[in-house]
């Protein structure tokens, strides 16, 4: 097991905390985490469009005029592709694009996300995570003490509300209740902070 070192809000080392090299110490596994990623992505897509056809669109019934005689071009329909108002040539449907991932194959992308993580120095550990309110500046100085100056994820063991509020108007900032963690946010995050309750409780659960 390796030990890594438990700040405070304020930045400072408060004691130290043993991470199971079973949660974060797997190996890389970059396809793994693509396939999840992809997945996430792809369970997100609506997949609503849908635009009519020349077969559905309204009228169109005769030829527009008759096919010799007239010196212009020959027309079936008024609803042809290069009419005004005409169908759309090979038009975009409504399709489900949501993808499928076992649980052990989600499992296994997260465990291998944060150990990457873990490995770049790019996970941090807090004691607690508390604001007197939900102010803005409180999570804006916890984030300057941290050296949070790019995106960053926090993961709570707990919904605190005021925290989520506080950090809410902070673009580079999300916060996240550990039962939501996921590899998406952990990859599209350049840093990881957990709480030292969160980290036991994950630890517990997939170690």
């Amino acid at each position: 097991m390796a030990a890594i070192k438990v700040l405070n809000m304020n930045g400072s080392e408060v004691g130290s905390i043993e991470l199971n090299d079973n949660v974060f110490g797997v190996d890389y596994n970059e396809s793994l985490i693509h396939q999840a990623v992809v997945t996430r992505l792809a369970n997100e897509r609506q997949g609503t469009k849908s635009t009519l056809t020349r077969t559905e669109v309204r009228g169109g019934g005769i030829k527009p005029w008759r096919q010799k005689g007239t010196g212009r071009a020959r027309q079936g329909s008024i609803r042809a592709p290069q009419w005004i108002k005409g169908g759309v040539v090979f038009a975009p449907k409504s399709r489900d694009f949501s993808k499928k991932m076992n649980a052990k194959a989600k499992k296994a992308a997260l465990l291998s996300a944060l150990s990457k993580k873990v490995a770049d120095g790019e996970f941090i550990v807090v004691d607690e995570l508390k604001v007197s309110a939900p102010k803005t500046k409180e999570m804006a100085a916890f984030a300057k003490a941290l050296g949070l100056d790019k995106t960053a994820l926090v993961v709570m063991d707990n919904n605190d509300v005021n925290v989520i509020r506080a950090a809410a108007n902070l673009p580079k900032l999300a916060t996240l209740p550990l039962a939501q963690l996921s590899t998406y946010e952990v990859v599209v995050n350049n840093k990881v902070v957990m709480t030292k309750a969160a980290v036991e409780k994950f630890q517990e659960v997939n170690g």
